[in-house]
């Protein structure tokens, strides 16, 4: 089977338009060149004949657009224009900021996550017009700038807009192939909680002399932190579990259909044995489908060389919980604070940090899933892998709840693209297929 290609001056023109993507260095974390890039992105929805909107969020704008025709099917297509930090910056082959092709692969700063997405879109959306004429379905574009801090405002944008975002189907922001080079979707992702536990023991550190008598906040840390899981992984916070939603019989099948990579991903990770010797079905189940607590750091007390005997009158641990439907982030934030008290931690202090995300889930019998899924299918010619959910999270949930409606990822990447990191890039192969399997599921729904 020949690979799949886009017409070359097609290529050329998703070239350019990436180019003037990447050269904003729309970096959430910092607010940097956020307006311009809105700006850039609401241009190319101009260029394709949409009348763009800029939607203030008390943030970066959303970059609103929208073409309904009445009585056939909308498509809702999410995606985000700031990207991360590039740092380091001595660790690019090339200037993180400008758009560079080399080794078949097109790199710089958001060239994969997540502009290229939005070209590959734009890219399917002029094929499909020059190809069958005008759209025979309605299209509704949300472009957020602020997915990379967790994406504080978007869920009250949604739940606001509602009515105007009404949809068939939402695409979500990435897809592509995996390490197998197999196309994959997913349907859903798990949420997310993160904290800060701090204790304070002293008004300043103390000789160590007095640790006969006097606490010591980093072992008041880390009791604290053993106290909320067991050797097993399983979290032990009482009510941590509360309102969890089961995985459906479908959710279980998929997860059990998916390939197995345990084993690979060991090696390519180098771990000698998963939590628990989870392997197979079981490893699958855990990843998907169970909620999860995650140490992401401890601070107390010296670090530097050599020897300090103190007793640190602080420490910080900073956590993460990936979540699964339907907890909810505050209640589970306040069924670890009364774990604390039950516990003798009375006095480590909770601290919610930025991230605070509801899990979401789509029905995998859905047409427009298997639309999706059809569609890659017939581009790639092998079965795709569908992930009922992905084991990461994203503010997927307010567009499942709020809107009711399906969502699948599908998109241009694979698993070497080295988003977040230096020489991020996508590679071209990806992008003609990725955009050929965007065009495939955009006819599909046009015969609906």
């Amino acid at each position: 089977m020949s690979e799949a290609r886009l017409p070359d001056a097609t290529l050329r023109l998703a070239k350019e338009r990436l180019r003037r993507l990447v050269a904003q260095p729309s970096v959430a974390a910092d607010g940097r060149a956020i307006p311009e890039t809105a700006a850039a992105v609401a241009a190319l929805l101009a260029e394709e004949g949409f009348e763009p909107e800029l939607h203030a969020t008390g943030g970066a704008p959303v970059v609103f657009a929208q073409r309904l025709v009445p009585g056939a099917p909308t498509l809702l297509l999410y995606n985000h224009y700031d990207v991360q930090p590039e740092d380091p910056i001595d660790a690019w082959r090339s200037p993180p900021f400008e758009l560079d092709e080399r080794d078949g692969a097109w790199y710089g700063r958001g060239a994969a996550d997540d502009k290229g997405e939005i070209v590959s879109r734009l890219t399917a959306l002029r094929l499909f017009r020059e190809r069958h004429g005008e759209l025979p379905f309605g299209v509704t574009f949300v472009i957020e700038g602020e997915e990379e801090i967790g994406s504080p405002r978007l869920s009250a944008y949604v739940y606001e807009h509602a009515e105007r975002l009404r949809a068939d189907g939402c695409l979500w922001e990435f897809g592509g192939v995996d390490a197998a080079e197999r196309p994959f979707t997913y349907c859903g992702m798990k949420g997310i909680l993160t904290v800060e536990l701090r204790v304070r023991t002293a008004d300043r550190d103390l000789h160590s002399s007095l640790g006969a008598v006097a606490e010591d906040a980093g072992y008041r840390i880390a009791a604290a932190v053993a106290s909320l899981r067991d050797a097993e992984g399983r979290v032990t916070i009482e009510g941590f579990r509360d309102g969890i939603m089961p995985p459906s019989e479908d959710d279980l099948a998929f997860v059990d259909a998916l390939p197995d990579e345990d084993a690979e991903l060991a090696a390519t990770y180098g771990i000698d044995r998963w939590l628990g010797g989870r392997a197979g079905s079981a490893w699958k189940r855990e990843l998907y489908l169970e909620p999860t607590l995650n140490v992401n750091g401890i601070h107390a007390g010296y670090g530097g060389p050599g020897a300090k005997t103190i007793l640190p009158a602080t420490a910080v641990a900073k956590l993460d919980m990936r979540l699964v439907p339907d907890q909810d982030p505050e209640a589970v934030r306040g069924a670890l604070e009364r774990h604390l008290g039950r516990h003798g931690f009375g006095d480590v202090e909770v601290v919610p940090l930025e991230h605070a995300e509801r899990a979401a889930r789509s029905d995998l019998r859905d047409p427009f899933v298997r639309d999706a899924v059809a569609a890659l299918r017939e581009v790639y010619g092998q079965e795709p892998v569908v992930h009922p959910t992905s084991p990461g999270s994203g503010p997927m949930h307010p567009f499942v709840d709020a809107l009711g409606v399906p969502v699948v990822a599908l998109g241009c990447g694979y698993a070497g693209s080295r988003i977040h990191s230096p020489d991020e890039h996508v590679r071209i192969r990806d992008f003609h297929r990725g955009t050929l399997a965007t065009l495939r599921l955009f006819e599909r729904i046009a015969v609906r």
